[in-house]
């Protein structure tokens, strides 16, 4: 175990510490995790996983054919001894070959097909939601990267200033312009200026640590973040997009589908079944060879109709009732998470706003005040602690426009993905973008035969209908109740 962290440690510390590299945008590293990211690509591969359930539905429409071939060999001993007692022995060997054609199903296969496409329809949007995720990591990790290196700048500059100043107060202490204690405060605060030095150091060693777990390569020189795609100013056109394309709220949606699909399955198991049957068997012995000597042949129809299942059947509907009541709450609980997180965002996106505009006006004041106290303070009107106290107000006003621009940014791209709108496609439009629907065409018709579409829609005729899950006491969320979220936030 502790070789495994060290070979890890020791495989980080290399990425971390290699030249720059080619992903030195944005929009570069999101085409290389777009491409390359694990939780992505595992995601993708659950899709391909998925879109053979379709195939495999609709496999209950096409013929079954079954092969077969037994040997056999008896040997016997007779009680009797004797001159004239032998062994019995004989030896068999038989083939067949089977082959069923389903005529219909009660439906039963077909509401599989529809439950399974609704199941890719499903798999689909929970594909978009966990691009949307790696996107706004890759969005975070590159924005913390910057602000962080912007940080440790100010910090760096912060040190320079305060070694000039002690050096000054020492200079000033000499020809006896000032007390020890002037010299005393000078170097406490570069002392505490060297520790928030090595802190950011560290910040920076982490954030650059997430962007190579999230991009799968150390960031070289970034570059500036460039403009997202732009966001509604107004709430209630951010939540109908949001109620609209939001891909957790269709994926849910699509499982309400799938579950009503299995009710109605559920429900064809009252009725009758038919299907066609024909075999054809060979046998006898195997030495001498005479595999042909007992031949048969049968074709038939068969049809059943349950009549007794002990309650298996009305149990199977019950739970398959259940399951769709459930999926339909959940499609209410994946509305109210969109209000939230449409909600949330927009409140984000408005108070960064003001927060970046407040912290600009902040450091154009800090700076203004903290000359004025340097000038003042040549002049014997301002002492060593107005100063060193000017200038920690002037980084920190520095650092908090830092992390305000972040934070401003990062808003604007999580309300893009409680919308639905912060996939690979939307932030770099010339992305080679990944489409499922390739490899479900692919598959689809896998094993199909001719006249499996005619069976199809005699099944489909003769079934029970999808009817949707009964309605459950929680109210669908008003439109009006849901903009008030928002207007009547404090």
């Amino acid at each position: 175990m502790f070789q495994r962290r060290l070979l890890g440690a020791a495989a980080l510390s290399l990425m971390l510490a290699a030249g720059p590299v080619s992903a030195e945008s944005l929009r570069d590293a999101i085409v290389l995790a777009y491409q390359t990211n694990p939780t992505l690509l595992a995601q993708r591969a659950q899709q391909r996983a998925l879109d053979e359930t379709y195939p495999q539905a609709r496999a209950g429409l096409r013929p079954q054919a079954d092969a077969s071939l037994t040997y056999g060999y008896t040997r016997t001993w007779p009680e009797a001894t004797g001159p004239f007692a032998a062994d019995d022995e004989s030896n068999s060997l038989s083939a067949g070959l089977s082959v069923s054609q389903p005529l219909y199903t009660g439906g039963r296969v077909t509401h599989g097909i529809d439950a399974a496409l609704a199941d890719v329809s499903r798999g689909r949007e929970n594909l978009r939601a966990v691009e949307q995720q790696v996107m706004l990591s890759v969005i975070q990790a590159y924005a913390d990267v910057l602000r962080d290196i912007e940080i440790l700048r100010i910090r760096e500059e912060n040190l320079g200033v305060l070694r000039r100043q002690l050096d000054e107060a020492n200079a000033r202490f000499e020809v006896g312009e000032i007390t020890r204690t002037d010299v005393a405060q000078a170097q406490a605060r570069l002392a505490a200026s060297e520790s928030d030095l090595s802190a950011a150091r560290a910040q920076l060693s982490v954030s650059r640590a997430a962007y190579a777990a999230v991009i799968g390569q150390a960031p070289g020189t970034l570059e500036a973040l460039p403009p997202l795609p732009a966001t509604p100013g107004d709430f209630d056109a951010a939540l109908d997009i949001g109620l609209a394309d939001n891909p957790e709220l269709l994926a849910s949606e699509w499982a309400l589908q799938a579950a009503e699909a299995a009710v109605a399955a559920a429900r064809s198991d009252y009725l009758p079944s038919a299907g066609l049957n024909a075999s054809y068997g060979t046998s006898g012995t195997a030495v001498p060879f005479g595999l042909d000597d007992r031949q048969s042949l049968q074709v038939g129809v068969s049809a059943s109709v349950p009549l007794f299942t002990g309650g298996l059947n009305r149990s199977r509907v019950a739970a398959a009732l259940e399951r769709a009541n459930a999926a339909q709450i959940g499609v209410e609980g994946a509305r109210r998470e969109v209000l939230r997180d449409v909600s949330t965002a927009y409140a984000q996106v408005i108070s960064s706003e003001t927060a970046l505009r407040a912290s600009e006006e902040q450091v154009r004041a800090a700076r203004i005040a903290a000359e004025g106290v340097r000038q003042e303070a040549q002049v014997g009107l301002r002492t060593t602690l107005d100063v060193l106290n000017q200038e920690l107000e002037l980084r920190n006003a520095e650092i908090s426009y830092v992390a305000a621009r972040r934070n401003q940014y990062v808003a604007q791209a999580l309300l893009l993905s409680a919308m639905g709108a912060l996939e690979g496609p939307d932030l770099v439009g010339d992305v080679p973008a990944y489409d499922p629907e390739a490899n479900f065409r692919r598959v689809s018709g896998r094993g199909s035969v001719p006249w499996e579409f005619a069976i199809e829609a005699i099944d489909r005729a003769a079934t029970f209908p999808v009817t949707p899950a009964e309605d459950q006491p929680n109210a669908p969320i008003d439109d009006q109740l849901a903009s008030e979220v928002i207007r009547t936030a404090p």
